[in-house]
């Protein structure tokens, strides 16, 4: 018997690096099982960090994301468990690299992954339970083939922005990809929230963008800040999410508030 609805797929993205995409992919994710969800990360950086953030190391990868975009391998046999109770994994490997020529003249280039979570449904639906309640896209940081079929086959976007003059233009920049998405690939794609990320209270400019970008994107801004912490940054290569690193610092306490807050957004948006 489906014992839950479909999983929720968010993609998290931004076209510039650095703003904390991937710190937020794996400790949303461990803050999401953490009060009780069974959380998804699929990794489609070719870089690896949130496999490797999340203890999966490199000489463990034997299927990956890779695999599974080329249709060798099917999203399940990918998924491996992590350190974190109710939160699994499909990594990534260096060959992510190579996908965007090897299946650039296929006419279904753009939905891999959406056949790749069909093909996940389908056989949940076999097994009579589904297994995830959310499932979390991190992508690198850049438009190219991986990003869209991230977007292609998402139902929301999370966007990690750091509290940093150029904010705002790489917000509008990925604001204009959403759309484009929008009305070419996936008509349901949607914002479903921006979250202030290397947040330092103490900075005048930070404050001033926070500002900004709560002005221009309205409520669609989450009222959670990540702060600037230096456990935070620390704990990745210690293979683990910040709450398994140090529950108590600051940062793992925003990512907390971070996860209640999408799930009580998810359920205002499931009543309306």
């Amino acid at each position: 018997m489906i014992s839950r609805p479909p999983p929720r797929i968010f993609v998290l993205a931004n076209q510039k690096g650095g703003v904390g995409k991937t710190t937020t992919a794996i400790n949303l994710g461990t803050a999401l099982a953490a009060v009780g969800e069974d959380v998804l990360v699929i990794d489609l950086d070719p870089q690896g960090n949130a496999s490797t953030g999340l203890g999966v190391d490199r000489k463990s990868r034997e299927v990956s994301t890779y695999d599974v975009l080329i249709g060798e391998s099917s999203l399940a046999d990918a998924i491996v468990a992590t350190a974190v109770p109710r939160l699994s994994i499909a990594p990534s490997t260096l060959d992510l690299l190579g996908v965007e020529l090897e299946i650039a003249n296929d006419k279904d280039r753009a939905f891999r992954l959406k056949r790749a979570f069909a093909e996940l449904a389908a056989s949940e639906q076999h097994e009579g339970e589904r297994r995830y309640s959310y499932i979390l896209i991190d992508c690198p940081p850049s438009l190219n083939l991986l990003t869209i079929n991230a977007l292609a086959s998402s139902d929301a976007v999370v966007v990690p922005l750091q509290c940093e003059f150029f904010a705002l233009e790489g917000l509008s920049q990925l604001l204009s990809t959403v759309d484009q998405v929008k009305q070419t690939l996936n008509q349901k794609l949607s914002i479903h929230g921006v979250v202030l990320t290397m947040y330092d209270p103490r900075n005048n400019l930070a404050a001033q963008v926070a500002a900004d970008v709560r002005r221009f994107m309205g409520e669609k801004v989450y009222d959670t800040m990540i702060p600037r912490n230096v456990r935070v940054s620390e704990a990745p290569s210690h293979g683990k999410p910040v709450l398994l690193y140090d529950l108590k610092c600051s940062g793992s306490q925003a990512y907390l508030k971070l996860a209640s807050e999408v799930i009580q957004r998810e359920k205002r948006l499931r009543a309306a």
